[in-house]
C-alpha cells in the first residue's frame, strides 16, 4: 500500500512545476475582500495560495504531506517577494496547533484515501478556526472525462456539513456550485463542476 507522502513526494518529483502558481480561484473570490489576519492553508501544495495570501497582508502557514511541494511554496514566496511558513503533516495523523482567522482547504482529493480521512481533516480543520474566522472548503463535484478516477466520491457541500456537524455558534456564508471550462491533456475543453463551502465560526 502506497502511503500518502509516498504518492505525493513521487507526483511532485515527476516535474519541476506541477501547477500553474496561481491561487485556486475558489479561494479568490471567497477571501479577496476579507481582513487579513492569520491563514492556514491545508493541502497546500506548490504555494499558489498560501503566496496569494501573503501578497494580502495574511499570516500564512502552509502545511502538506510532500516537503517536494513544500520547498517549491518556500521558493515561490521568496520570488514573490512575501513570507510563508510551511510544517509537514500527513494530516490523518498530526495537524498543525492553533487556531486561525482563515482556513482554507482547496481540493483535498487523493486517490490514496482512505474511508473517512477527509471527512476527519474537515472537522478538525472546523477545530482550527478562531471566532469570527472562516473556513473555506473547496472540492470538485465530479472527475473530467480524460481522469482515471472515475470511481472517486466527489461529496457535495451537504455530505460536508453533514459530517462537519457543526453548532449554532457557526452561519453559513456561501453553499454553491461554480462551473468553469477545463482543457484536457490532448487541448480538449469540458465543463467542469467545483462545490465551494464557506462557513464562519461566530464565536
Amino acid at each position: 500500500m502506497t502511503t500518502a507522502q509516498e504518492f505525493w513526494e513521487s507526483f511532485y518529483s515527476e516535474r519541476d512545476q506541477v501547477w500553474s502558481g496561481n491561487p485556486n480561484p475558489l479561494l479568490v473570490r471567497e477571501a479577496a475582500d476579507l481582513t487579513p489576519g492569520s491563514a492556514l492553508d491545508l493541502g497546500c501544495a506548490e504555494g499558489g495560495d498560501a503566496v496569494w495570501l501573503a501578497s494580502r497582508g495574511w499570516r500564512v502557514l502552509g502545511v502538506d504531506v510532500s516537503q517536494v511541494a513544500l520547498d517549491r511554496a518556500l521558493r515561490h514566496a521568496a520570488d514573490a517577494g512575501v513570507e510563508i511558513s510551511v510544517e509537514r503533516h500527513d494530516l490523518k495523523d498530526t495537524f498543525p496547533e492553533g487556531q486561525y482567522d482563515l482556513v482554507s482547504a482547496q481540493f483535498l482529493h487523493s486517490p490514496v484515501e482512505e474511508d473517512g480521512e477527509r471527512n476527519s481533516i474537515l472537522k478538525r480543520a472546523s477545530e482550527a478556526v478562531a471566532p469570527g474566522g472562516r473556513l473555506v472548503v473547496g472540492g470538485h463535484a465530479s472527475a473530467p472525462s480524460w481522469s482515471e478516477h472515475h470511481d472517486y466520491y466527489f461529496p457535495t457541500t451537504k455530505d460536508v456539513l453533514d459530517h462537519l456537524k457543526l453548532g449554532d455558534n457557526w452561519i453559513i456564508i456561501t453553499d454553491d456550485v461554480v462551473e468553469r471550462m477545463l482543457v484536457g491533456p490532448d487541448g480538449q475543453q469540458e465543463p467542469r463542476k467545483d462545490n465551494v463551502l464557506v462557513v464562519k465560526r461566530l464565536y
